[in-house]
């Protein structure tokens, strides 16, 4: 707690509108004498989804009130929170969510010092996905021994872990949600570094709505289902968002393939290629599996063949791609928290206020979200997809801008808006790519600025006529946020902590990693077996299919074979 709140303490202050001054000096005063008779843990904070509840504690427990910055409502903050990159050398952030953001995309020397003392001397490595909080991606970015480290999406994480085990790691740190670390470690078990420890950041479960509604009777039955098609072959993709004990149960009932956001697509059309008479049954992130269906009919609305053979898949054309359309079921219970968030009022939002915003959406938002973006990309003004699909589309737009502006000699600007329809945490490797593009093109540095939209309420401050205080904490509640204040966040994510990663680190190097079995990833399949197999080699069979699929282009015969045969 010291350490967080040093560093809130020095960046943070909250934009507060100057009549719910009397509501927050009486709010501040009752956690200072909450915080100085309790011995209570604070709340965890420091994901700040929103800046007020992380710098009221913070401030809760400071010797002295360093009060609140009182501030008038600023012109031109947008009907969306942004962070403005390429003006001057620092940012501009409009609105307190965006203001919380920035805070932290800077990140703290000694906080870096610290974090690259105590990896050294545990070497350990650390894999993390784009959804963490922006002081611990921003920190983890600027460690000095970058072959240690790597942020990402959740399909290359095992495959970094087991770089870093190549290179001498003697311990990884999964900085995820529980179904990360078990993946993550079931990957270095296959390649022959099962002996090397995998820890999480938290002994709590680190949950995940998604892969939690995979988890019921409900998905069992729809997958028995599935397995009794007499007059097709199933084949049931998964995605990647769930744990290894429902990829073993699974496998155990239907023939199952693990996708991720950024190969569900291929996984599909070349199942359909390689297996015939084949029916997908996707699960469980409704919403993913619903914009598939939506694509696939773009797709048949606006292309022809060749464009199908150029674009999408050299062997399909309008008739296969009906086909699998008209065999592709989708399990119609199951969504993600944060990405659920994304629905009707703030499209119309979007629509209305940012005409000539590219906008980004990824596969796990809901039918409004994904539909103006798949328009958009259809001329290239948008994208949809992966995390790493969204910030591939903004980086190659943002280095099209500075090379075509560096070669003008004239002065005209470009301010280029990018609605980021996916988790906030995104923003840190964003601002990091349009920095090193702008660094690399001098000429066109004050030339070209790249806005990154969140579609979330833009104040983190908010009148609540039913508070005794006046005003909650937080974000009003509606389209991109809940009524807790989280706007576009994972509160799973969040979980992971800047602290905690560098107490685990110093564990290890005290030689007290015998302390650390309650941050090791679920074991909920071991020492069980499914007809005769251990249940942990059932569970990663499905991935070891998808990492066939991503090395050689296409499944494994004995994929094929399966599926046909059952």
């Amino acid at each position: 707690l010291s350490r967080f709140a040093t560093r809130t303490l020095r960046r943070v202050k909250v934009p507060v509108p100057a009549t719910a001054l009397p509501a927050v000096s009486s709010l501040q005063l009752i956690l200072q004498q909450t915080v100085r008779s309790s011995s209570t843990s604070p709340p965890s904070s420091r994901g700040l989804a929103s800046a007020a509840p992380a710098v009221q504690w913070a401030e809760s427990c400071s010797p002295e009130p360093i009060g609140f910055e009182v501030v008038q409502p600023k012109e031109d903050v947008g009907a969306f929170p942004s962070i403005l990159i390429g003006q001057g050398e620092s940012l501009v952030a409009k609105g307190s969510f965006a203001e919380a953001q920035k805070a932290f995309i800077d990140p703290d020397p000694e906080s870096v010092s610290e974090l690259s003392s105590a990896m050294e001397a545990a070497n350990v490595g650390i894999v993390a996905h784009f959804y963490m909080d922006v002081e611990l991606q921003s920190v983890l970015q600027a460690l000095p021994n970058q072959k240690r480290v790597k942020i990402s999406d959740s399909l290359v994480m095992g495959d970094a872990a087991v770089k870093m085990c190549e290179d001498g790691a003697e311990a990884i740190c999964v900085l995820g949600v529980d179904f990360m670390s078990e993946s993550v470690a079931a990957i270095l078990g296959k390649n022959g570094y099962g002996h090397i420890p995998v820890y999480r950041a938290d002994e709590r479960k680190i949950g995940c709505s998604l892969a939690e509604s995979a988890e019921n009777l409900s998905y069992g039955a729809w997958l028995t289902k599935a397995a009794g098609q007499e007059d097709t072959n199933p084949l049931h993709v998964i995605y990647i968002n769930t744990s290894l004990e429902t990829k073993a149960m699974s496998t155990n009932i239907v023939p199952t393939v693990t996708c991720t956001s950024s190969n569900v697509l291929q996984t599909m059309l070349q199942s359909s290629v390689q297996i015939p008479d084949l029916s997908i049954w996707y699960g469980p992130d409704t919403c993913m599996g619903y914009n598939l269906q939506t694509m696939f009919r773009k797709v048949l609305a606006h292309w022809s063949d060749d464009e199908i053979k150029q674009k999408l898949h050299q062997e399909h054309d309008r008739a296969s791609i009906q086909k699998l359309l008209d065999n592709l079921h989708v399990y119609p219970s199951g969504n993600c928290v944060v990405h659920h968030m994304f629905g009707k009022e703030c499209v119309e939002t979007v629509q209305s206020q940012y005409p000539d915003a590219f906008v980004s959406a990824h596969l796990e938002v809901p039918g409004e979200m994904f539909e103006i973006a798949m328009e958009a990309s259809l001329t290239d003004r948008g994208v949809v997809g992966s995390t790493s699909d969204i910030l591939n589309f903004i980086t190659k737009k943002v280095e099209e801008a500075a090379v075509e502006l560096q070669q003008r000699t004239s002065d005209e600007k470009k301010n280029l808006q990018f609605i980021l329809g996916t988790e906030a945490g995104m923003v840190t490797s964003i601002v990091s790519n349009v920095k090193r593009i702008l660094a690399s093109n001098p000429a066109a540095k004050d030339k070209v600025t790249a806005e990154i939209i969140f579609p979330v309420a833009s104040d983190a401050v908010m009148v609540d006529s039913d508070s005794e205080f006046g005003i909650s904490p937080g974000v009003s509640g509606g389209e991109g946020c809940s009524t807790a204040g989280g706007c576009a966040t994972c509160p799973f994510m969040k979980m992971n902590e800047l602290d905690k990663v560098v107490d685990i680190c110093n564990t290890i190097a005290d030689g007290r990693s015998d302390t650390l079995t309650g941050l090791h990833p679920p074991k909920r399949l071991e020492g069980k077996t499914i007809k005769g197999r251990p249940a942990v080699e059932v569970g990663v069979d499905s991935i070891l299919h998808m990492r066939h699929l991503m090395s050689e282009g296409r499944f494994s015969e004995d994929l094929v074979k399966e599926v046909v045969k059952n």
